[in-house]
């Protein structure tokens, strides 16, 4: 007599095997979310090349205010980029966002003024991120996967990003050294241009599936929009992003160039933010394990507390090439880790039909804290001519974040219908 499993068709743990169209959807959002991310975190290894008298020499205040610009960018443009991808699809999103940041890498190469520089380097990239950025890519996965890979994917979408951060970041550092600051953003360019090939692949049929799962509080955009500027928890959560912004934009673009003004090498400091990539993914996977155990509001709480934690240490112990790479890997474990448990947040709140547009809301100040923390480092460098002030604000920052959270009433819109959390 044959197994009882022999009378099944084959399966992956009870669940039917994955189309060979699935599989090559998610390998080339994974690839997307690879280079966009990676590509966007190793801008903090360009600005004393660029900035200084070998390169465009307008100083590290116009970079850092490009980049400023370019976190602001990102930030409006994702709602946007969100309701055209529920319109048209997330592959044309995509598509037209990785020519955005493609093109904006290699205007780069060519602008010589503060303000042409802002353009390229903040409006250019900045808009590119928001369409071909990876939280597009989640969205995707999120419309597009059947409902028992979804969760897997999107997991995977997040763990491919932090990858992207730890292989891309090294790579632009030896492209830099070998090849120059300029070469270095053309061949990024080159593999950014990419981006519309890849996102053929995220072609379907998203807006009826995400439709039909829709469990809304709220029957319009505008509604939804109105609940939420009505709930306490969305402010205090919204606030607490904004720390969030404020502290991976500091340490990604002002870290390379902090450590150079204290002796570290920029291969180091390309090592160090590699380690927060790489420590991002076990990280954002304890931050989803711990999820389903532990109130959201405690779980971010937690998260805040040890960023303040960690960067204290760093800025007490001595400074060295190991104790660098120890922040890194700490700072890893926190980096991404607090966007799961917000998105959940969100989701348990409002319900998932306009999740997307609420969570951009969020995301919105997010990027306004990238903004701040990026502008006021610089201001603050060049004014006192350390960034000592600013690593202090970003403890006290953290602090702040882990007390506002604590307030968040984890509980649906009155008079809504049961919600079905989102696991990332």
């Amino acid at each position: 007599m044959p197994p009882p499993s022999s009378n099944l068709p084959a399966t992956e743990f009870g669940r039917p095997p994955m189309s060979r169209a699935l599989w090559l959807m998610v390998i080339c959002g994974c690839l997307i979310s690879m280079l966009s991310f990676g590509t966007r975190s190793s801008f903090g290894l360009f600005v004393a090349p660029i900035s200084g008298p070998e390169g465009h020499g307008f100083g590290r205040e116009a970079f850092a205010f490009a980049l400023a610009i370019q976190n602001l960018a990102w930030g409006i443009g994702q709602p946007f980029a969100g309701g055209l991808s529920d319109r048209f699809g997330p592959w044309r999103v995509l598509a037209g966002g990785g020519l955005l940041f493609a093109s904006g890498l290699a205007l780069m190469t060519q602008s010589t003024s503060p303000g042409g520089f802002a353009l390229s380097g903040g409006i250019l990239i900045g808009l590119g991120l928001s369409g071909a950025g990876h939280n597009t890519v989640l969205v995707a996965f999120g419309q597009l996967m059947p409902d028992d890979r979804r969760v897997w994917a999107i997991g995977l979408a997040t763990a491919a990003s932090s990858l992207g951060q730890f292989a891309l970041v090294p790579l632009g550092q030896a492209f830099i050294e070998s090849y120059g600051w300029s070469s270095a953003l053309l061949i990024l360019a080159t593999t950014m241009a990419a981006t519309p090939l890849l996102a053929l692949a995220l072609r379907g049929e998203h807006v009826a599936r995400a439709q039909a799962q829709s469990n809304a509080t709220a029957g319009s955009a505008r509604e939804a929009i109105h609940q939420a500027a009505r709930h306490p928890s969305f402010w205090l959560l919204t606030a607490g992003f904004f720390v969030c912004g404020f502290q991976l934009a500091f340490i990604v673009v002002h870290l390379p160039p902090y450590l150079a003004d204290m002796g570290i090498s920029g291969r180091t400091a390309s090592w160090a933010i590699a380690t927060i990539g790489i420590f991002n993914i076990a990280g954002t996977y304890l931050c989803g394990m711990f999820g389903g155990n532990v109130p959201l509001r405690f779980l971010l709480s937690g998260i805040y507390f040890g960023r303040a934690v960690c960067t204290t240490l760093f800025l007490l112990l001595p400074l060295s090439n190991f104790s660098v790479l120890a922040f890194g890997a700490g700072m890893g474990l926190l980096w991404l880790s607090t966007v799961p448990p917000t998105a959940q947040l969100v989701s348990c709140m409002f319900g998932t039909r306009y999740m997307s547009m609420l969570f951009g809301l969020v995301f919105l100040s997010h990027q306004v804290g990238g903004f701040a923390g990026v502008m006021l480092a610089a201001y603050l460098q060049s004014v006192t001519g350390s960034y000592t002030v600013v690593w202090w604000l970003s403890v006290a920052l953290a602090l702040f974040a882990a007390l506002i959270h604590l307030p968040i009433r984890e509980r649906r819109w009155a008079n809504s219908a049961p919600h079905r959390p989102i696991t990332v």
